[in-house]
């Protein structure tokens, strides 16, 4: 009886630290799901320790590909991870209610923040930031793919630069091609092992 009782109280302190940093993450951060991708990343697995650098990536590349918002599909998949489904849930009402707050906010103002230039000069700024953010974000996980030492993901990071930077190829396009190749991938090594 006092081992589920601790046991049910570690779980609510798991969920209420979850939602808590959902909550957190989402109500300072600009820039979208990218940026918050990487405080996620930052907060998961450096500081708690809930997600190693792998699963992270993971999760980061199935919230791009699935419909929705980044930042959605991150936590879903991020709270689902730490906690199950109540941890999802968790997780998701952290992520959407900061941004829902402060839009409802902005609504009832808009007209006033439209023209106000100090607002477009303020947002200007948050642009410039963002970018840095991203730029981290590129860096850091295109660390992990070098790290792996993989011929083949290093290839397919390289391509998939290029493609975007020098053909204007479609994000979609990339994310399915590289989705093919790991299937491929997969199935390649399942097969060799027992051909051998």
């Amino acid at each position: 009886m006092q081992t589920q009782k601790k046991t049910l109280r570690e779980k609510r302190k798991t969920l209420l630290k979850l939602f808590l940093t959902t909550l957190y993450i989402s109500a300072f951060t600009f820039g979208g799901g990218f940026v918050i991708v990487t405080f996620m990343k930052r907060k998961f697995v450096d500081e708690l320790h809930w997600i190693d650098d792998q699963e992270m990536l993971d999760l980061a590349a199935l919230a791009q590909s699935s419909p929705g918002a980044i930042a959605v599909n991150a936590a879903i998949l991020v709270g689902w991870r730490v906690a199950g489904f109540l941890g999802m849930i968790c997780a998701v009402v952290g992520t959407i209610l900061p941004p829902m707050i402060i839009l409802s906010v902005i609504s009832l103002f808009y007209a006033q923040f439209a023209d106000n230039r100090y607002v477009a000069l303020v947002l200007n700024g948050m642009q410039a930031g963002v970018a840095a953010v991203i730029l981290d974000v590129v860096i850091g996980l295109g660390h992990d793919v070098v790290k792996q030492r993989s011929a083949l993901h290093l290839l397919v990071m390289v391509a998939a630069f290029v493609a975007v930077a020098f053909f204007d190829v479609n994000v979609i396009l990339i994310i399915l091609a590289a989705a093919l190749v790991g299937v491929l991938t997969l199935v390649w090594r399942k097969i060799r092992p027992a051909k051998q």
